[in-house]
């Protein structure tokens, strides 16, 4: 609301002010309670603090300072030696739940010292941010506050190939967002659901994301239970004119056990030890393309549970 829209704005300026920047270039990120406002005046005390505490070795600390039910910092890092010198690509993120595609509680700052523009830093931004935080689910649900950032000094002097540019920012987005999966607030397993023999890649994802949402599929995960039924349960219920297949063609495949071919049992279930590993990887091909996508998400535990009904108190 406006009043909020002028905390927003107080902030800027506060910043601003202290490090001889101009309001218009501060980007401003939160967290919280939704609907609640920040209390202003500390935050705006916070500033003078953080400002003192400035450092060109602080990003440990500044991935720690952002993180709220996370509990480890995230960050990653790249150099590059390219053929015009030297350059980097580093970001930190944090987030622990709520992590759904287009609006998430995630914050997420990628900086650079490559020399690009701000088209070149854009098309490589939102080409990154499609293929990493676009594609994990942690529990289907949404928040106020989404933010991935790219910041670009070129302090190194180097002007890197766009294509490496974008490759070097994909591969950073790409690691922090694994760790915000693997950090997701009470899981025990992270799930990479892959579709592949799709007609497209947004039919691929339209079924990948039915899988990832789905509350039955999730808790059969953390019950150590490879229960393809719920997997084809989900896939039906994509709509033919999203993703289009032949369900007596349908196989799944859960740690390499292909438990589901043509629609039917194969290996029998007592094959797949999920326990045996945090991670599991459950494949699901349709035979009815050749694109193939990945979205990663984690199981529904009794801890998430506890946490997500004792957040506020």
């Amino acid at each position: 609301g406006p009043d909020g829209f002028l905390d927003v704005h107080r902030t800027a300026e506060k910043v601003a002010g202290v490090l001889g920047a101009s309001a218009g270039d501060v980007v401003v990120c939160s967290t919280g309670l939704i609907g609640e406002r920040l209390p202003i005046g500390t935050l705006l005390a916070g500033v003078d603090v953080g400002a003192e505490a400035l450092s060109t070795t602080g990003g440990h600390d500044a991935a720690v300072a952002i993180m709220t039910t996370d509990t480890v910092p995230k960050t990653a890092e790249l150099t590059i030696e390219g053929d015009t010198g030297t350059w980097k690509v580093g970001g930190m993120a944090k987030g622990a739940g709520m992590l759904a595609p287009a609006l998430a509680t995630m914050l997420c700052v990628i900086t650079t010292d490559a020399v690009v523009d701000a088209a070149t830093a854009d098309a490589a931004l939102r080409s990154a941010t499609s293929q990493s935080f676009d594609r994990i689910d942690s529990d289907g649900c949404m928040s106020t506050s989404d933010t991935v950032t790219l910041l670009v000094s070129g302090a190194s002097g180097a002007t890197p190939d766009p294509e490496a540019f974008a490759a070097a920012v994909t591969a950073v987005a790409a690691d922090l967002a694994r760790q915000l999966v693997a950090d997701a607030e009470g899981a025990s397993h992270d799930i990479a659901v892959t579709v592949a023999g799709a007609q497209t890649q947004a039919a691929g994802l339209a079924v990948a994301r039915a899988v990832t949402r789905s509350n039955l599929f999730k808790a059969a995960m953390f019950g150590n239970d490879p229960n393809w039924g719920r997997v084809l349960a989900q896939v039906g219920t994509v709509p033919e004119s999203v993703a289009a297949f032949d369900p007596a063609e349908l196989d799944v495949t859960i740690n390499g056990v292909m438990v589901c071919r043509a629609g039917g049992a194969h290996e029998p279930r007592s094959s797949v030890d999920l326990a045996a590993n945090r991670e599991i990887h459950v494949l699901i091909d349709l035979h009815a393309g050749g694109e193939v996508v990945t979205v990663w998400t984690n199981d529904l535990t009794h801890a998430y549970v506890t946490e997500n009904s004792e957040y506020s108190t």
